[in-house]
């Protein structure tokens, strides 16, 4: 048997996949479909392995919908490169998506939201090449071998993924990325939602890696620094209310050519304004929805400070963690 198709899912949920699964065009008996339930993303994905019968094991998730050509593409992809392990693709927003769920995609999307992350979201150049931030266990193809030595750690969700990828890059297995191996994915209906999702992305953070890690990826951290530099702005305000009119008399009248402490000190506050509303122009335009113009530095700013806070609180929450141990 060719492909072993691996659904974990949370026991209350149910596997919206199946349906586009049944439509796939390809022989019904070279893949096979194995659903595990528990409440243990990494735990049932594990568990899965362990009951697949294909040579190429794809992880998807259960909310997803596949293109009918998906495993086609596949097996067009890991024919022409035998010597790649590990291959995903792009999971994209739903093509009826609508209302905030289809919003908040366009943010995840956007260079400016997500910056190399973003690169999950769209559908971009192959490269033979690639890390966490390029594919997911949303659309996820391992060859066999890669799972006798690798596994999903089950004491990480959400991040579970980037830290597979990460460990089989280590060992040595080569991870790619092809544009044709299309999913489509659902994303969060409500801000709620979405700002818990941000949040437990940033929270998981430390602990997939060491600091020293992530600093050679800064943009992870960029969101976090923001925090604490609004939080700067915040206590220097309460401190001298004045301060904030002096700055904003500065920008709105375009005098810069006299800097004084106010108009430096919010200059990182402003420039991210300008940015976010450009980027708002940029991604609207892309997607062709300007009305999203309206709605886009609302979620840049959600994305950026919900990340930022949950990686501030995973630090803490480590950092008390190793302590208590010791």
């Amino acid at each position: 048997m060719k492909f072993s198709l691996v659904i974990p899912l949370a026991p209350e949920r149910t596997p919206e996949i199946l349906d586009s699964i049944k439509e796939l065009d390809y022989p019904k008996s070279e893949f096979h479909v194995v659903v595990v339930k528990g409440l243990n993303p990494s735990d049932n994905r594990n568990k899965g392995v362990e009951k697949a019968k294909g040579d190429i094991i794809v992880f998807l998730d259960d909310d997803a919908l596949m293109e009918k050509n998906y495993l086609k593409e596949a097996e067009k992809f890991l024919n022409e490169h035998p010597e790649i392990d590990i291959v995903g693709g792009p999971q994209l927003s739903p093509k009826n998506e609508e209302g905030f769920a289809k919003i908040s995609g366009y943010g995840l999307s956007s260079k400016f939201g997500a910056w190399s992350v973003s690169h999950r979201y769209i559908a971009r150049k192959e490269s033979l090449d690639v890390d966490e931030t390029a594919i997911t266990s949303a659309n996820l193809l391992c060859k066999k071998h890669v799972l006798e030595k690798v596994k999903f750690d089950t004491k990480l969700f959400p991040g579970e993924d980037p830290k597979f990828i990460e460990d089989a890059k280590n060992i040595g297995f080569r991870v790619a990325y092809t544009p044709g191996l299309i999913v489509y994915h659902k994303r969060r209906p409500t801000l709620g939602l979405f700002m818990k999702q941000m949040f437990n992305y940033g929270k998981v953070r430390p602990f997939k890696e060491s600091f020293s890690s992530t600093l050679k990826r800064p943009f992870f951290l960029a969101p976090s620094a923001f925090i604490i530099y609004l939080l700067f702005l915040l206590s220097i305000s309460m401190y001298n209310p004045n301060i904030t009119g002096d700055a904003i008399n500065s920008y709105s009248q375009l005098n810069l050519k006299n800097l004084n402490f106010s108009t430096i000190i919010f200059l990182p506050l402003f420039l991210y304004v300008l940015i976010s509303l450009l980027f708002s122009l940029h991604d609207a335009s892309k997607n062709n929805n300007f009305k999203a113009v309206l709605f886009m530095p609302f979620i840049y700013l959600l994305i950026h400070v919900c990340y930022g806070t949950g990686m501030i609180w995973g630090y803490a929450k480590k950092n008390f963690t190793n302590k208590s141990v010791g």
